[in-house]
């Protein structure tokens, strides 16, 4: 199939202190978040001086698919800071794209790892009537590069401990209600967490290691809102309490380092272990890794010149959508928010 153009979808970040409560506010709105957590949340990114990495990441992850001689132009959109994607969208129109790939930074299924990038898509497109279509790319959690690539992370990180140590994969926690609805209801939900420990575990055995943990992080709901567990900090407390003296954290759910990886392993996670005597490392995420540029080539290969689909799980190959419409019928549907009376 012939396509115009590549775009990059991310999440965005604040560029600077006074975008950080803008921003946060994008990215929770119609949520219900009380302002003493966006409080919480805001202190975290003025720490690092009200920027993000996550935009210049971005950028240099791009710099690098171009290197590789990539024959597209690629755009860059946001879902909640600058550049927005509404904004993009509208450039490709001007610039004359017809049909675009999507390629979104999220490697997983799930409400807000993959449905809420259709959301995007559809939000941009109604924003920019007649725009191009969009084709997302599909997940690719599964992909062997990806996995090479965390293996290797982990290697590099782990020499430079002296002792012992135990590997824990952490990933973005999300409501346990949004990860039951995760997937086609045919498939019986739980599509995002099942996907997480497959890719642990696919990272593991290339290690050939078979005792780890899977954790979770980043938890920003109410509390009697029950979400993913365990925390990875209160893990890292359980591991010493067992008498474990190392360990090597593993951001499994993420791409790139933003804000929550600097934030909760680097700095939360990173202190806690320092308090208890523990050994710390943390493994490095994909993007900064040539074989991240990599796999985006492989992945746009696939629809522009029948490329085989790469994959080393048994899961469904899904996420790939036209213009937002699901990859499924009722597929990652967003919780129902209960009526006001």
């Amino acid at each position: 199939m012939s396509f115009d153009a590549l775009l990059w979808l991310s999440f965005g970040g604040p560029e600077g202190p006074e975008d950080v409560r803008p921003f946060l506010e994008n990215v929770v709105r119609g949520r219900g978040v009380p302002p003493e957590r966006l409080d919480e949340v805001e202190a975290h990114y003025q720490h690092f001086g009200g920027v993000s990495p996550i935009n210049r990441l971005n950028l240099e992850a791009i710099e690098a698919v171009k290197a590789r001689g990539f024959d597209l132009p690629i755009y860059f959109g946001n879902r909640n800071w600058h550049p927005m994607v509404e904004d993009t969208v509208a450039q490709m129109k001007a610039d004359g794209v017809k049909r675009a790939l999507v390629f979104p930074t999220s490697a997983y299924g799930g409400y807000s790892a993959c449905r809420q990038y259709d959301e995007d898509i559809v939000r941009a497109l109604q924003a920019v009537p007649d725009g191009p279509e969009l084709v997302k790319l599909r997940q690719f959690f599964d992909h062997p590069l990806f996995i090479s690539s965390f293996a290797d992370a982990i290697r590099a990180a782990s020499a430079s401990l002296n002792g012992p140590y135990r590997i824990v994969f952490t990933a973005h926690s999300v409501p346990v209600s949004a990860d039951k609805a995760a997937g086609p209801p045919s498939e019986g939900g739980y599509r995002y967490s099942r996907q997480i420990v497959e890719a642990s575990r696919l990272v593991a055995a290339e290690l050939g290691v078979t005792e780890y943990d899977v954790v979770w992080q980043s938890r920003s709901g109410p509390p009697q809102i029950p979400w993913l567990e365990p925390d990875v900090v209160d893990h890292i407390d359980a591991l010493h309490a067992k008498g474990v003296t190392g360990v090597v954290l593993c951001p499994i759910g993420f791409v790139s380092d933003h804000l929550e990886v600097v934030w909760d392993l680097d700095t939360e996670a990173r202190d806690r272990a320092a308090e208890l005597g523990m050994e710390f490392a943390r493994a490095a995420t994909p993007n900064a890794d040539p074989r991240f540029a990599e796999l985006v080539t492989e992945l746009v290969a696939e629809h522009t010149s029948g490329a085989p689909v790469r994959k080393l799980s048994s899961f469904v190959a899904a996420g790939c959508t036209v213009n937002g419409a699901p990859c499924a019928p009722l597929c990652c549907e967003p919780a129902k928010r209960p009526a006001r009376t």
